[in-house]
């Protein structure tokens, strides 16, 4: 197994970084704590009663039990993104799974169909060898190889009829590939350090390519420039202040008229006016400025934890007129974007404190409720109260909690995967390698599931199955169709390495990468 769980190496700690080197150092005996730990403490407890013009503008079909539902229009929605677009696909005008988690609420998974009896029809690269590159972790230099947390790769339909994948991995590359074949459609382009993160497609169909590093770098690319990818932009992680912790970029950033929205490991939170547009040349170009950032902390925070930890590692979602995201000190913001086109500054209204490190992304249902899945590390009191799955109604921002699930028995403990909604289930993967299911009403654990973690893919759900994979590289698919009901295992693909990454589903195939240093497409043909 190839070093599983170490997602986050530290370049160049700053501040308070016992905490993050002692995570990579749990990481590498987490098989060995998990045993120890058995099953752990899972229980639940209820608290109270249960944009623009992209998200969903058109019609769509999404997963209700083993058949596909087609969805009326949504229609015109004067805001950033309609509430109701959660679960759909994202853009009007390119036809894919565009950015982690597929659209703006992070709820969107991938078109289907799910391959019956899925095997192994490539991998990339091809040949003997793999996916590898030296990195830095606290001046010790190691070999990461594959792709790790979040590293999902997007997939859509490009103008030339092919399906494009696109993906960031630990040999510092951004790879463009052909989803048929698994060919070079672009030259990869290496950038300074590993890529952890996901990669987005811009949703206007301008050929852009977004994508963080840890180079100290978020970059734009163009794809309108023969076999290469030309880098047009990049933001550096220095290019504000204060910062603390790091220079990593892994949230994937979402693009809405025309504003780049995206979070840092230096503990802000960033929004560029992008200023797309085609040149006499015909081929696009930008001319980006930063119009806003915040820090991810606020004083109050930082003297609850002791420590400089704050980094957002998660990729920021947006409901309504207001965007969420939340930091490695367990603080959750929502801040309101209503005015941001007129030249108004953005305000925080919204405020929850988690009581641990949070970098899985917010999920939003069609209601704005968020559900928020945080990691425990420090073992503070508040994150022994607040659990570490949990429900969130930013409509009362004194009471916000609704429902909670422990995961506390351990250390490291928790979630670092980002939780899936469907059919009124929530599915989470925990650091002791559980796979729940969950009542979204009521936040009741229905059914669990042991396996060998740490288990950081997220759960991927379409039509009617789940998928997830664990550190021993397996690859399942569980018939959810009925839900709430404990799933019976379908099929089950071996992998080489951990399975962190989080896979695409897309028109019969699944696309992951995992630490063995290979990415795959996976169908039945």
């Amino acid at each position: 197994m190839s070093d599983p769980g170490v997602r986050s190496p530290q370049p160049r700690p700053r501040g308070r970084s016992q905490i993050k080197r002692q995570r990579q150092q749990r990481a590498l005996l987490g098989l060995v704590l998990f045993v120890v730990f058995g099953v752990g403490c899972l229980a639940v407890t209820t608290v109270g009663s249960g944009g623009g013009k992209h998200p969903s503008a058109g019609s769509t079909t999404v997963p209700h039990g083993t058949t596909t539902t087609t969805l009326a229009p949504l229609g015109p929605y004067s805001g950033w993104v309609n509430p109701r677009s959660s679960g759909r696909e994202w853009s009007t005008k390119v036809d894919g799974l565009i950015t982690f988690r597929g659209n703006p609420t992070r709820s969107y998974y991938g078109k289907g169909p799910v391959p019956k009896h899925p095997k192994v029809l490539w991998t990339y690269p091809k040949g003997p060898g793999g996916m590898c590159a030296p990195s830095s972790v606290n001046g010790v230099s190691k070999v990461w190889c594959g792709s790790g947390w979040t590293g999902e790769p997007s997939v859509w339909t490009g103008k030339d009829g092919r399906t494009w994948v696109a993906f960031g991995a630990y040999d510092k590359a951004v790879h463009v590939i052909d989803g048929q074949t698994g060919a070079d459609i672009k030259t990869p382009w290496v950038s300074g350090d590993i890529i952890k993160g996901s990669v987005t497609i811009d949703p206007d169909g301008y050929p852009l390519i977004y994508s963080g590093s840890r180079d100290n770098y978020y970059h734009l690319f163009a794809t309108d420039r023969g076999t290469a990818l030309d880098q047009l932009w990049s933001l550096s992680a220095d290019a504000v202040s204060p910062v603390k912790w790091n220079n990593d970029w892994d949230g994937s950033g979402l693009i809405i008229d025309d504003y780049l929205f995206e979070g840092g490991e230096n503990s802000q939170f960033h929004i560029v006016k992008l200023n797309r547009s085609y040149g006499p040349d015909g081929k696009v170009r930008v001319d980006p400025k930063l119009v806003f950032h915040t820090p991810g902390w606020d004083a109050e925070l930082m003297a609850k934890i002791g420590d400089q930890d704050v980094s957002i590692e998660n990729s920021v979602a947006i409901s309504g007129n207001t965007v969420y995201f939340a930091n490695s000190g367990g603080l959750v913001q929502g801040w309101d974007i209503t005015g941001l086109k007129q030249g108004r500054t953005p305000t925080r209204v919204f405020r929850f404190w988690t009581g641990d490190d949070t970098d899985a992304s917010i999920v939003i249902d069609p209601q704005g409720k968020l559900y928020v899945a945080s990691e425990y590390e420090r073992g503070l009191p508040q994150a022994r109260t607040n659990g570490q799955l949990m429900k969130l109604d930013p409509t009362k921002p004194d009471h916000p909690l609704v429902w909670k699930v422990d995961d506390h028995d351990y250390t490291p403990g928790g979630i670092w995967a980002t939780p899936a909604i469907s059919d009124g289930m929530v599915y989470a993967a925990t650091n002791g390698g559980r796979l729940l299911g969950v009542d979204q009403a009521t936040g009741q654990v229905r059914w669990q599931k042991k396996l060998t973690g740490p288990t950081w893919q997220s759960p991927v759900v379409v039509d009617g199955v789940l998928i997830e994979g664990d550190c021993k590289g397996h690859l399942r698919g569980y018939d959810v169709s009925r839900p709430g009901v404990d799933p019976p295992q379908l099929w089950s693909v071996k992998l080489d390495g951990c399975i962190e990454s989080t896979p695409a589903v897309w028109q019969g195939r699944i696309y992951v990468g995992a630490r063995g240093g290979k990415f795959y497409a996976i169908g039945d043909r």
